[in-house]
């Protein structure tokens, strides 16, 4: 087969990057190792939050953002520090002007829409100049992962329709074709056809071999998170040691094949030791996927303590500093902890991250969003309550210590301990003052209205009967993005050891790091990975369509 172009990887870069390349009149194979139901790849299965700087939500929502305020917070978090931070740093920037730009229109453009009420994540580590949001940024996509994949989908489809773009689904690339040091197409395997429902394992038997012969290859393949051991392999020691046991975030066929693949062909990986996992996930008790593991999107209330039942020292409180916290906890010698909370807090703080754990948001019912403000835990939150393993529910400590210790297997909480560690932090809201971290970070998150309207609970003592029953979540660490990967230009044209392009292949999502190899340096602030895919993959189908 010839074409102009190949993707590989049918996610939401490579869909933002065939769309553009489609509408310029370019051919395009799009080359998928899934099948078809696997299109829009993990942006399917997201929350559909997207960052953005100075938006009108955020204007209605009483918040006052600007570019300087945004890129303060980006640097402070990314700690760029190293010698091939040098196209991260200029993609961060370039990120960040998209972000406070053209973004929002170029989206509203293909009919996107914002959920109104805009979420504040990863609240910081508590310096100024540090890691974290100094203001709410998480813009949630109306329809969630679906809805934002939606346009993007119906774009590649149209350019099907009039002949330019080619689906290859069930092709599995094992090497780009090198001629006199130029990437001139790929090669691989065709996979035996598997109806499988999206997100299920599906077969690799082998059917046959493929050549696809191009002017330019956009890899658009994703990240390492379904991959535990490549995950270990990469985990960082200022993390500690890798967890034995994790859940997965992503399926298992996310498995960082492209990127040693491209690597091999002669482009450059860097930071790979940068990842983004996080530290409060849920065991599925309806799984989709093998160890399918759910993320807690918590607010600010819960009790942290860690598997001895010691209380998480400031800053890492519930929603502030995911990667702080999961190096404290990697301190601790165990790779689980717990919440600790009452009925009142999870009613009004806990969501679930992806889009089939938001029925309301994700199928656009207006009623149903409406009922998040009214009494009762969200459906899907109540079933995790009912049926997960990981839920403890009693109605005093003296209950619920023991029983926590029984789903662990072993008697590492202490009963007294725990109940004084409740206790220390229940005085401290009897009255509107407090030397205690979390109550002040609680009160300060209600002074924004959108979270003391549907996110953060009113102060209570967590052994009020009035707010009980005590509930006690076991968390797991969750395994989630790759931050660093191929090394890109501002065209995302994947670059040798030496600095200069490896031609005829481009790199975008998450394989690149989001952008440049690593655009978030160390830590994200979230709402940036779908952002990163729609900008890099746009940039990169530009870029190429320019240059043929």
């Amino acid at each position: 087969m010839e074409t102009d172009v190949v993707v590989v990887g049918a996610g939401l870069a490579g869909l933002a990057a065939t769309a553009e390349l489609a509408e310029a009149g370019k051919r395009v194979v799009l080359v998928e190792q899934e099948g078809e139901q696997s299109f829009g790849g993990q942006a399917f299965w997201s929350f559909g939050g997207l960052f953005l700087v100075d938006s009108p939500e955020q204007r209605r929502m009483g918040v006052r953002d600007s570019l300087e305020l945004a890129t303060q917070d980006w640097m402070g978090s990314a700690g760029f520090d190293r010698e091939e931070d040098l196209w991260p740093k200029r993609w961060a920037e370039a990120y960040l002007d998209f972000a406070a730009g053209e973004k929002r229109s170029w989206l509203r453009q293909q009919g996107h829409r914002f959920f109104p009420v805009v979420g504040w994540a990863e609240r910081g580590d508590g310096r100024a100049d540090g890691h974290g949001n100094s203001v709410p940024r998480f813009h949630v996509t109306w329809g969630t992962g679906p809805g934002l994949v939606e346009p993007f989908e119906r774009r590649v489809r149209e350019g099907e329709a009039r002949g330019l773009v080619t689906f290859a689904f069930r092709h599995r690339v094992d090497e780009l074709v090198l001629t006199s040091g130029a990437v001139t197409g790929v090669r691989g395997r065709l996979l035996a056809p598997d109806d499988a429902p999206r997100g299920r394992a599906t077969t690799r038997d082998e059917t046959g071999d493929f050549e696809i012969t191009a002017q330019a290859v956009i890899v658009t393949s994703g990240g390492i998170g379904g991959n535990h051991d490549l995950v270990r392999r990469a985990w960082p020691a200022r993390l500690g040691t890798p967890p034995a046991r994790m859940v997965a975030g992503v399926p298992a066929h996310v498995d960082g094949r492209m990127i040693g693949i491209t690597e091999a062909a002669g482009g450059r990986v860097i930071n790979p030791d940068r990842m983004w996992h996080y530290t409060e996930g849920l065991r599925n008790w309806d799984p989709i996927w093998e160890n399918h593991g759910i993320r807690v999107l918590p607010g600010p209330s819960s009790l942290w303590l860690d598997a001895r039942g010691r209380r998480l020292p400031a800053p890492f409180f519930p929603g502030f500093d995911t990667l702080g916290t999961l190096r404290h906890l990697m301190s601790t010698g165990y790779d689980y902890s717990w919440f600790v909370l009452t009925q009142k807090i999870i009613e009004k703080e806990f969501a679930l991250s992806g889009s089939e754990q938001n029925p309301d948001l994700t199928g656009k019912d207006v009623r149903q969003v409406l009922g998040r403000v009214k009494k009762g835990a969200p459906g899907p939150v109540e079933a995790f309550k009912q049926h997960g393993e990981d839920f403890v529910v009693a109605a005093t400590v003296e209950e619920l210590v023991p029983r926590m210790n029984a789903l662990v297997g072993d008697d590492l909480l202490d009963t007294g301990e725990v109940r004084r560690t409740i206790v220390a932090r229940d005085n401290e809201i009897a009255n509107s003052f407090s030397k205690d971290a979390q109550v002040t970070a609680i009160r300060g998150a209600r002074n924004y209205r959108g979270d003391k309207l549907i996110r953060v609970a009113t102060p209570h003592r967590l052994l009020d009967p009035k707010a009980g029953p005590l509930i006690a979540v076991r968390l797991n660490i969750l395994t989630r993005k790759t931050l660093g990967g191929l090394e890109t230009d501002l065209s995302a044209r994947v670059l040798r050891s030496g600095g200069e392009p490896l031609a005829g292949v481009y790199a975008a999502g998450e394989v690149a790091g989001f952008g440049g190899g690593g655009m978030h340096g160390y830590n994200s602030l979230e709402g940036t990975f779908l952002g990163g895919c729609l900008f890099s993959g746009r940039t990169a189908g530009r870029a190429v369509a320019a240059a043929l």
